[in-house]
């Protein structure tokens, strides 16, 4: 299976530990691992000409970035939260994929998201429903939603309990 991880951290720190231990326990997989961070890519003007078909009409990154999305079988989306939410890079591809939203329909998607609050807090249940919401509007099958509560910088990789997580769920995909 080829996977897209869209890494929507603009920091190393708990969401790149996360990847990188996804990863490395999915065996046998195809990744392709997408930095949000470090993309060219404009909000969207919600002007139609794609037509969710034909690709965004903005001199940017956006259709080379998308179009590696669509060519997935899976997306994982990571993010730490920023107030309440997933971060701004993350949400700006996510935005994106609407140029060519129609190619994504039956895809799988998974979340992981890293937060300085309990996960018992709502900006975990805010951001997995964005997701729940587009899973269904593309017919997506939103096949996991993983939620840590990490304060530190590096804290995910001190946490053996979440690390198991992440490797249990990465190791469990067909």
């Amino acid at each position: 299976m080829k996977i897209t991880v869209i890494n929507g951290s603009p920091r190393k720190g708990n969401s790149l530990c996360a990847i990188n231990t996804f990863v490395d326990a999915a065996k046998g997989h195809e990744f392709d691992i997408i930095n949000a961070d470090g993309l060219n890519i404009s909000p969207c003007r919600g002007c139609g000409a794609c037509g969710c078909t034909a690709g965004c009409v903005a001199d940017d990154d956006s259709n080379a970035i998308v179009d590696r999305i669509i060519a997935a079988d899976m997306i994982v989306f990571v993010t730490p939260v920023y107030w309440w939410g997933m971060t701004a890079q993350l949400k700006t591809v996510v935005d994106k994929c609407y140029c060519k939203g129609v190619y994504m329909k039956g895809k799988a998607i998974g979340t992981i998201v890293v937060g300085g609050a309990d996960t018992s807090d709502p900006e975990y249940r805010l951001i997995r429903e964005q997701f729940e919401c587009i899973a269904k509007y593309l017919n997506l099958e939103y096949r996991f939603a993983l939620d840590f509560f990490e304060s530190g910088l590096d804290d995910l990789a001190n946490d053996e309990a979440a690390i198991a997580v992440i490797r249990e769920t990465a190791a469990s995909l067909a």
